[in-house]
């Protein structure tokens, strides 16, 4: 059920399935299950970016970290899916939006454990890369259920749990985007692996990390993991979705729910405070909302381009963008660190299936017929 491997990493970069940083650090953190999908370290390289000076800027090159779905998903899902695993669970059951990274993510990684995946859809802005996320979910044999709102996704999701059940399946709610006090281990984690690369010159300590804010699961799990690691990086979040947007007070409940969780396995792990100005969090790219492509996001992913990176208007290139826009302005505190959380493997070659959309609901298709008339 595995997909076919791609280039990554290349020679040096890292490896599949290394040990953690993190439980090289704090052994006892090996009790917690995991299912070692990150090719870790994934490497970091200086960003030339317009207007910025040699050495101001680098890129974490996050979409090289699974040969299964790179990106930021893996990260979490490896601890989420690792405790699945370890419960005897057999489908997965998690939402997004219809051309949601992060139910692509699972029901791929999901399939590589034997697990079969749910995935609750809401609407999102239909653009071409929103079409290909929702064919290639289908093509990974993800159920898919539609829901208008916030609350019938909430309804559409129980009533999922609740058919698994009944069916013997010990299914699973992996939260929105894996952002959940184990998923963000990941990203603790993920810290802890860029402290390493600081030690070793890979790059100076970075003054200021940029990462997109979802359901903001990367931002917590980074706030808590750059504080134990010892690094003295503010971490920028740039928000991109108006659904349930997180606020300060609930990505730092995030974060301390998490260290809290990882104390009671390793007590010895400091008990650091998370000051509410830890992180900053900025809704300057939001544009129309969530999945809408913004003019800023346009002209970051062709620069971005310029630079060799592939990006995606909902996520990654909004959060480019505020990147350029601090350094035009001067805002921006060198040396800066993009952190790259779009995935760069092609999961339409390596998926077992075909894209069938005569598999959706009659809903969703009908739907998706009424925004073709729209456009």
């Amino acid at each position: 059920m595995t997909a076919a491997p791609h280039p990554f990493p290349a020679a040096g970069e890292g490896a599949a399935g290394a040990e953690p940083a993190l439980l090289r650090r704090h052994p006892r953190l090996r009790a917690l299950p995991r299912a070692p999908f990150v090719t870790a370290p994934t490497p970091v390289e200086p960003l030339p970016l317009p207007g910025a000076p040699a050495g101001a800027c680098f890129v974490k090159r996050d979409e090289r970290s699974c040969a299964l779905y790179g990106g930021n998903k893996p990260r979490k899902l490896e601890w989420v899916l690792g405790a699945a695993r370890a419960r005897g669970v057999r489908r997965l059951v998690t939402s997004g939006g219809i051309g949601t990274h992060h139910g692509l993510a699972t029901a791929i990684l999901g399939r590589s454990l034997d697990m079969a995946t749910t995935v609750v859809c809401v609407p999102q802005p239909v653009t071409p890369h929103v079409l290909e996320q929702l064919d290639a979910m289908l093509a990974w044999g993800a159920e898919i259920r539609f829901a208008r709102g916030v609350p019938g996704a909430a309804a559409q999701t129980v009533r999922a749990l609740v058919r698994a059940r009944l069916a013997g399946e010990r299914p699973l709610l992996v939260p929105t985007g894996g952002s959940s006090a184990l998923g963000d281990v990941g990203f603790v984690a993920a810290a802890y692996e860029l402290a390493d690369q600081v030690a070793a010159g890979a790059l100076p300590e970075p003054a200021e990390i940029y990462v997109p804010v979802g359901s903001g699961g990367t931002l917590s799990g980074l706030v808590l993991g750059l504080a134990l690691a010892g690094l003295r990086t503010r971490v920028v979040g740039v928000l991109v979705t108006d659904i349930l947007p997180p606020g300060r007070r609930r990505l730092l409940g995030l974060a301390r729910a998490t260290l809290a969780r990882l104390r009671r396995i390793d007590p010895t792990l400091p008990a650091v405070a998370l000051a509410p100005d830890a992180f900053e969090l900025t809704r300057a790219q939001l544009g129309a909302g969530y999945g809408a492509p913004s003019p800023a996001a346009r002209e970051a992913a062709a620069i971005a381009r310029d630079a060799g990176l592939a990006l995606e208007t909902t996520y990654t290139a909004k959060c480019l963008a505020e990147l350029i826009e601090r350094l035009r302005d001067g805002r921006a505190r060198a040396p800066s660190l993009f952190w790259n959380t779009f995935n760069a493997v092609d999961v339409r070659r390596s998926a077992p299936g075909a894209a069938g959309r005569e598999a959706l609901p009659a809903a969703l298709r009908a739907w998706l017929a009424a925004q073709e008339e729209v456009a």
